[in-house]
């Protein structure tokens, strides 16, 4: 199996009991060192794909290997590489931060004087150094978050999987956490993130692929990917209220009234904003400003889910 492949997952397939098909053949490869985006609605399949990588769900058919470790030959060699960040916080609340994360080291087989000082970097590194011997109980939701993800990187794995990690963290604290992952890529760690922040994906990710009722629709680079949406979302800032007169001068561009002095419009391949100005100037509705909606992904998202 390729080495440069951090996770190589082959026609995966998973049918629980109860004859729910979870996964219909899932293939992926995140390359060593990639920063790469799992993305699809609740129920898609995403955290069967997770449970299966990180061995704690059974799959019905395929195979998945961790840096060339296949999970059925040799589980603990592929669970070494592996650092997963669920969704429910699964600590005890009431240790402290500190023993929670020299306490997975001992799982790893790391010897106390090892794991203290890297426990206590990772904490430093993610803001908690100064309430690492408060109970965990104490902690703020995003400092709950922050402790799952240092007690994942405390055995160095070359794998991150993150499964949500920003659900529940308020704006600041999020992209404070976007600028730590970035850190940890250019170290090398390679990361699967799940996420419902379709910004989050665009802002981090190299590569994603989206998945939908067990099946990837698509995938690719981020750019790629974006690509295949063939229309721009421009959101343009107007100085005078919008009149219903005026949105249907400019009905072609499917314009979307934000308030009143604020209105969103597709501009397809070929064609300019110059028409949507001149058609609202037309109508004495003078654009002061436009700018390119992020969020394109969100764009792309609604449309490949919608039609598969």
């Amino acid at each position: 199996m390729e080495p440069h492949h951090a996770l190589v997952i082959e026609d995966l397939q998973k049918t629980y009991t109860n004859g729910t098909i979870a996964l219909k053949g899932v293939s992926l490869r995140v390359a060593a060192g990639d920063f790469h985006a799992l993305l699809g609605p609740n129920g898609a399949g995403k955290t069967t794909i997770i449970g299966v990588v990180t061995g704690l769900v059974n799959k019905t058919g395929g195979t998945v290997h961790v840096f060339g470790h296949n999970i059925d030959t040799h589980p603990e060699n592929a669970k070494a590489q592996i650092g997963l960040v669920g969704q429910e916080v699964n600590f005890n609340p009431f240790e402290n931060p500190i023993d929670i994360v020299m306490n997975q080291a001992g799982y790893y087989g790391i010897p106390r004087r090892i794991a203290r000082p890297r426990a206590e970097e990772v904490l430093t590194a993610l803001g908690l150094f100064e309430k690492r011997n408060q109970r965990a109980m104490t902690l703020s939701g995003g400092m709950k978050r922050r402790l799952m993800i240092a007690r994942a990187l405390v055995h160095e794995p070359r794998l991150l999987i993150l499964d949500e990690p920003t659900a529940g963290v308020d704006v600041e604290l999020r992209r404070s956490m976007w600028e730590y992952l970035q850190t940890l890529t250019k170290r090398g760690i390679t990361i699967l993130l799940t996420t419902h922040y379709l910004e989050e994906a665009e802002q981090l990710c190299k590569h994603v692929a989206i998945i939908n009722k067990g099946e990837i629709i698509t995938q690719g680079t981020m750019r790629d990917v974006l690509g295949e949406l063939k229309v721009e979302v421009v959101i343009l800032d107007v100085v005078k209220p919008l009149t219903e007169a005026a949105l249907s001068a400019i009905s072609a561009y499917k314009p979307r009234r934000i308030d009143d002095t604020t209105v969103e419009v597709e501009i397809g391949e070929g064609r300019g904003i110059t028409g949507v100005i001149k058609a609202l100037d037309e109508h004495g509705i003078p654009v002061q400003t436009t700018r390119n909606k992020s969020g394109r992904l969100e764009e792309v998202f609604v449309r490949l889910t919608k039609s598969s």
